[in-house]
């Protein structure tokens, strides 16, 4: 709440913005724009991210730069904003954007006397014929701001953060920021990222610059011859494999261990690190001198014990290189804000190759990755399970590893690259989802499609860590979309997706066959393909912080830009088998389907 000595000076907006924004919501706590967090030393924190509108065009409509040969991305997005929202192109400030193969992507935010407003931003796609195919907005009809001159230094903002979320600052730089809250106002702020490597928690923290209050926070976590157990094998007992020079050298042209100015003979590249717990040079080196990786799991002792630490490691390093490599061959490269120490000049940020901590001492049971900004590098770790004795390591369950490293994709890719825009409640349901349904991916080794179940191993139990298998029959699993207003975990929202999803993969299967290279190679037409194709295609589409229908529209525009809407009608009727048809609403089922499929 601003003091009353400043009300005066908080400027009325409303008749400066267009009808068309986005007028701010009611302070209702809702799934699809709040999260609530308890951050720090327990204080509890409701974040707010004005609701997103989401529009698909199909096979795309002109924007005001239409006619001109080669128009710039920049230019062109900016241009479509102004003319979509009636603002004026001050009110627009580009962040980033890149071309993929089948669109073009630009992400904007919402300036306000010449500051930003963190959490009102905008994205447009652009097809390969020019034509604009998507446009999300999140853009905000203000009614109040605060002054524009900070009265709390960036000194005492910092120090805030740090007390109240039990960390420190990390070094990137601060910044002034406005966040819009759900009562209509802009609250001027300082950001800047704050740490506690110990406890595995980042944040983007935001500090009123004029009361010195935490009002918001951007969370970055979501909770040559190695012998290892391959991508397709979902757990230890299936058995380990020595595979030899594993790496895509599309994805990975100077393979694994070398960035092109380092080469190494330890579990660290270009593309990740894994170490044990949060020593970086914890290191496994080669059991040899020719870049051999060969250490036998001994699942009778502890995986404390050296040779298993060295097991681990391996099998970490060997999952999140190769799943770097199959989704640079679908479209997660540079210029999308991938994990690379060196980008080869192909655009994005460097820097940020993935850090894998193996056995991590901060918690049990669990496992998480944190996001963030492009040229950042991400940190996932990997925890012990103490179900059984001995204990077993999460990074030998490559569910699991697969899991983690999907919501570095999923979080750089929507939004782009801020590592921002899966913070509501709803979206980060969404991205667990997505972590399930890449991990199911990886592991499916022919056209059946059987149920499928998450984190068996280290939970010693059969059902494993979901609440149902996924599957498509109703009655081994009954989650639909209208089950999603039952739950408030982000795990438990995740299931409902994930589900969908493993539903979606089926009927592609069924539909076009399953290929056997198609972790290698992009260019087929089988149904797990399309899938996987699809599913990284809708994320940059998408808005920022997206709904379940969002993500399903996202879903359907992909399959209009990459195969002119050849799966239209399956996608519609996979997604309303499980209550996502054309009139599902509010958490309401619909099972109906368009009126031409």
């Amino acid at each position: 709440m601003a003091p009353s000595s400043r009300l005066l000076a908080i400027v009325l907006l409303s008749a400066l913005y267009p009808h068309v924004l986005t007028a701010p919501a009611p302070t209702v706590f809702r799934a699809g724009t709040h999260q609530a967090r308890i951050v720090g030393r327990g204080l509890e924190l409701h974040t707010y991210h004005p609701p997103s509108t989401f529009e698909t065009f199909g096979a795309g409509i002109d924007h005001p730069l239409s006619k001109r040969d080669n128009p710039d991305l920049q230019e062109s997005s900016i241009a479509f904003i102004q003319s979509r929202l009636g603002v004026n192109s001050s009110a627009i400030s580009y962040k980033s954007g890149f071309s993929g193969e089948t669109a073009k992507h630009a992400y904007v935010k919402q300036i306000h006397n010449g500051i930003p407003v963190a959490n009102a931003v905008a994205n447009v796609a652009f097809n390969n014929d020019n034509k604009v195919v998507t446009f999300g907005s999140s853009f905000i009809q203000p009614k109040t701001a605060a002054p524009a001159t900070p009265s709390v230094s960036q000194e005492k903002a910092i120090s805030i953060a740090e007390d109240a979320l039990d960390g420190t600052h990390n070094g990137q730089p601060a910044s002034i920021q406005y966040i819009a809250k759900d009562d209509g106002s802009l609250v001027l702020t300082h950001s800047m990222q704050i740490q506690n490597k110990a406890k595995g928690t980042w944040y983007d923290a935001f500090v009123d610059a004029h009361s010195g209050e935490l009002v918001h926070v951007t969370d970055f976590v979501a909770k040559a011859s190695y012998l290892v157990l391959p991508i397709q094998k979902q757990i230890l007992t299936q058995g380990f494999e020595t595979l030899v020079d594993p790496y895509d050298a599309t994805a990975s042209p100077l393979g694994w261990h070398s960035t092109g100015t380092t080469n190494s003979t330890t579990t660290t590249g270009n593309n990740a690190m894994t170490y044990k717990d949060t020593t970086e040079s914890s290191l496994t080196g080669a059991s040899s001198p020719t870049l051999n990786f060969v250490y036998k799991q001994d699942p009778t002792v502890q995986p404390t014990v050296q040779t298993n630490v060295d097991a681990a490691r391996t099998n970490v390093f060997y999952i999140v290189n190769t799943v770097h490599d199959i989704m640079y061959r679908y479209g997660f490269t540079e210029s999308s804000f991938n994990f690379q120490m060196n980008n080869f000049n192909k655009g994005g940020q460097a820097n940020d190759p993935v850090h894998a901590e193996v056995q991590s001492s901060a918690g049990l049971d669990n496992a998480d990755f944190a996001t963030p900004p492009d040229g950042q590098s991400p940190t996932m770790r990997m925890f012990l399970w103490d179900y059984t004795q001995p204990e077993r390591d999460g990074g030998l369950e490559n569910d699991i590893v697969v899991h983690e490293n999907t919501h570095g994709m999923t979080n750089r890719m929507t939004g782009g690259g801020t590592g921002a825009c899966l913070q509501t409640t709803e979206s980060g349901g969404l991205g667990e989802g997505w972590s399930d349904a890449v991990a199911e991916w990886t592991e499916h080794n022919s056209s059946s499609v059987p149920d499928y179940v998450m984190g068996q191993y280290v939970s010693n139990w059969g059902p494993g860590v979901r609440t149902y298998p996924y599957s498509t029959s109703p009655i081994t699993n009954p989650l639909k979309y209208s089950s999603v207003k039952g739950r408030t975990e982000l795990h438990g929202i995740g299931e409902i997706w994930a589900n969908m999803l493993h539903n979606v993969y089926a009927s592609l299967v069924a539909a076009y066959g399953w290929s056997s290279t198609a972790r290698t190679d992009p260019t087929g037409s089988e149904g797990n393909v399309v899938f996987l194709h699809l599913l990284i295609d809708a994320l940059p589409i998408q808005p920022c912080n997206p709904t379940f229908l969002n993500a399903r529209d996202a879903w359907i525009q992909a399959d209009a830009n990459r195969y002119k809407g050849a799966n239209r009608c399956l996608l519609w009727k996979a997604f309303a088998s499980r209550g996502m048809g054309v009139n599902a609403a509010n958490y309401g089922d619909s099972t109906a389907i368009p009126s031409d499929c």
